[in-house]
């Protein structure tokens, strides 16, 4: 059974290759902000990091089925990730100054890494069912950290579009204290969430195993 992404993020598609699985990957196209601006104007209040991603999950994913569905027979799958920290939602920071300050206000704290499914059995050719899924796992960045590494971590580029401004599975792994949930979670896409999902869609889940996508 073939998996499809709808995602060109590289460290998802890493999680998955390294799980086994060879997904077929589509770009989504999706104006997140102007959607998040639209939903909290429908359910009048700002929605909540789990909320978020899943909600983002689901529109691309729908999104992907909804340009390339004649090209589709299996499991479409969209996602989305939050780094709640303070209380406060922090998405790709984008910017170095902004990357920067974020990993100082991480140091010796513990924040909270939300990752958003949404999985559209799309087998046969025709939408069968869809499911969603959010996993959390908590990061605790060490307190001794310096300015210093911080500063040379940044300037790497590496964090700058990431949920949280970090990389367990790269440069700043050496700088991660503790983990509490799936490793998968903090990189990308959780894959024990993955795995309900598409059995509670009536699939084994390890027929995606050894996908020849091309």
């Amino acid at each position: 059974m073939r998996l499809y992404l709808a995602s060109t993020s590289p460290a998802r598609l890493a999680v998955l290759r390294a799980a086994g699985i060879e997904p077929v990957c589509f770009s989504p196209e999706v104006d997140e902000e102007a959607e998040v601006v639209a939903r909290e104007a429908t359910i009048g209040r700002p929605l909540t990091a789990p909320e978020l991603t899943e909600y983002l999950g689901r529109l691309k994913a729908e999104d992907v089925v909804r340009r390339h569905g004649h090209e589709i027979d299996g499991i479409v799958l969209g996602g989305d990730s939050a780094f709640l920290l303070d209380g406060e939602i922090l998405g790709k920071p984008h910017e170095p100054s902004v990357a920067l300050a974020r990993a100082k206000q991480h140091r010796g704290q513990t924040g909270v890494l939300h990752s958003g499914h949404w999985v559209i059995d799309h087998t046969g050719g025709a939408v069968r069912g869809a499911l969603g899924a959010v996993d959390t796992a908590s990061v605790t960045l060490s307190a001794d950290v310096s300015d210093a590494e911080l500063e040379a971590y940044v300037a790497t580029g590496e964090p700058l579009e990431l949920a949280g401004g970090f990389a367990i599975d790269g440069l700043a792994g050496a700088f991660i204290e503790r983990i509490e949930g799936a490793p998968s979670c903090v990189i990308g896409l959780s894959l024990p969430a993955l795995r309900r999902l598409v059995v509670g869609l009536g699939h084994e889940y390890t027929a995606l195993w050894g996908a020849d996508a091309h």
